[in-house]
């Protein structure tokens, strides 16, 4: 037929001169580049390591330096098992779902699908004649579809903002690990040091015990006043007193555990034992570190790539601004039964126009929305990274001063537990009165109190220095996020097709330049 021949030639005419005019509106999102970091590196980081030539420390599995089995194993439980890294495992999968629903948006689309049929059967009489039967069928199929053109970039700019909020979602469940890695690390060190800390005040105990033993029998035979023997008492029921509140920092460091274990309240294998001493670190290397691992801490990349969902929003709304044209489409088939009307087939294609004339300054207020929305996630990425720097900072300097503090609590400890020996040999020999052991013993249960307090300090600060500089988290496919039981259910629901199986990307750097998600 010439006439449909013509129209299809002038359709692809058409489309042709509209794709070669399509632009793309919005701003092209670039990362802010921070020029104060690239001077950024405090003094006090080459203060703690003894050589000035060593390697930056491997962020990746940090832990591992403690050379502690039970923590090891707490912490791949919790990466495998914690209900909260569950749920953002979920969020990339949402994340992922919301992107494959936007690249959808580039193809054609179906409008409507209907189909109709009628079947009629009616007794006629006119009271004359014997009274007849008629049956009536009728059909009716119709199809439409339609295609919008991305002239302006809507969907482009939509696809852009989805990609940027599934890398978004990546990063945020790295940061997640992170934190967890970090909390359940501290947490455990915690635990231990409480530990010790009870058999620090056990041992004592049972120290000022037998001095109250000796003092009450010499108290008994006449030798002593009942003023030492009152004072041994009050130092011995004191040390007693510290131990329950102890005990019950233990059960609720226990149970802190177990929440990052997705687990109720009860013992955890790992903790099963005691320790005689915390582990010894060796001096944190970080002269080797540039500021700029800054910019890759998860959050930070988190934050990068909010920007950027918000940047393409901008485009999307400044599209309405022009017409939308699309491409549409439709196809019907009917008839009956009766043969009156012979089957009909229609088919009809061409252009359609939409746009908001009357917006009444409706849509430009919205791109000034969008517009300033992209501002706040801007101040919002400065703002996480000037955190993130004081973190590193603040866990530097308490890793460094730590461990010049542990080095004279480590002799004060000394001198405490020679005093208390020789305290212990002139009151035996007469020449000092038993107040002096006394004040001996309690000085020597607070130096070994302090130094222990300290050595926890320090190690809860080099977990703070890795947490600050985003170590620990490790690349996890979906089916890492998401265990297999969640998975199952998921499918007896939803049809998720190859979505597990679709990789996860690894760099998550360069927020605007593209993304990495296919």
């Amino acid at each position: 037929m010439p006439g449909i021949t013509l129209i299809s030639r002038g359709l692809l005419l058409l489309t042709g001169a509209l794709l070669v005019g399509c632009t793309t509106l919005g701003p092209d999102y670039q990362e802010p580049e921070l020029d104060w970091l690239v001077d950024w590196q405090p003094d006090l980081y080459g203060q703690l390591a003894s050589d000035s030539d060593a390697p930056a420390e491997q962020l990746s599995s940090w832990w591992a330096r403690f050379e502690d089995p039970a923590l090891d194993t707490l912490i791949e439980t919790v990466l495998r098992e914690n209900p909260t890294l569950q749920i953002a495992g979920l969020s990339v999968l949402e994340a992922r779902a919301r992107l494959g629903g936007a690249e959808a948006l580039r193809f054609p689309q179906s409008q409507q699908l209907g189909a109709s049929a009628a079947y009629i059967r009616q007794r006629r009489s006119d009271g004359l004649l014997p009274a007849t039967d008629d049956n009536f069928g009728s059909y009716d199929v119709g199809l439409s579809a339609g295609w919008e053109l991305d002239f302006w970039g809507r969907f482009a700019r939509s696809i852009e903002s989805a990609d940027a909020a599934f890398m978004a979602s990546v990063a945020n469940q790295r940061d997640l690990q992170v934190l967890l890695i970090a909390q359940t690390a501290d947490i455990y060190f915690a635990y231990r040091t409480t530990q010790l800390r009870v058999a620090i005040a056990n041992n004592n105990a049972a120290i000022q015990k037998r001095s109250f033993e000796i003092t009450r029998q010499l108290f008994d035979s006449g030798q002593e006043s009942e003023l030492d023997l009152q004072q041994a008492r009050t130092q011995y029921l004191a040390t007693l007193a510290t131990i329950p509140d102890l005990e019950r920092s233990l059960v609720q460091l226990r149970n802190a555990l177990n929440l990052l274990l997705g687990r109720p309240p009860a013992p955890i294998d790992a903790l099963v034992g005691s320790y005689d001493s915390l582990p010894a670190l060796a001096p944190v290397s970080l002269r080797g570190i540039p500021a700029q691992l800054v910019l890759r801490r998860p959050d930070v990349r988190t934050s990068a790539w909010q920007a950027g969902v918000q940047s393409a929003q901008i485009g999307v709304a400044e599209s309405d601004l022009y017409p939308a044209l699309s491409l549409l489409g439709s196809f019907g088939w009917n008839g009956d039964s009766l043969g009156v009307t012979r089957d009909g087939l229609t088919f009809a294609a061409g252009p359609a126009i939409r746009w908001n004339i009357f917006d009444y300054g409706r849509i430009r207020a919205n791109v000034r929305v969008q517009d300033a929305r992209l501002q706040q996630s801007l101040v919002a990425f400065d703002a996480t990274v000037y955190r993130a720097a004081q973190e590193i900072d603040d866990a530097a300097i308490a890793v460094l001063k730590t461990a010049e503090a542990q080095a004279v609590l480590r002799e004060s400890r000394a001198a405490a537990a020679r005093a208390l020996e020789l305290a212990n040999r002139r009151y035996k020999e007469g020449y000092a009165d038993f107040q002096r052991v006394l004040d001996a013993q309690r000085a020597l249960f607070a130096q070994a109190e302090k130094e222990l307090v300290n050595e926890g300090a320090h190690i809860s600060a080099v977990i703070a220095l890795y947490k600050a500089l985003g170590g620990g988290w490790q690349p996890q496919t979906l089916e890492d996020m998401i265990p297999e039981p969640i998975r199952e259910t998921m499918r007896q629901r939803v049809n998720w097709g190859e979505q597990w199986e679709t990789p996860v990307p690894v760099v998550l750097d360069n927020a605007g330049s593209g993304g990495s998600s296919q």
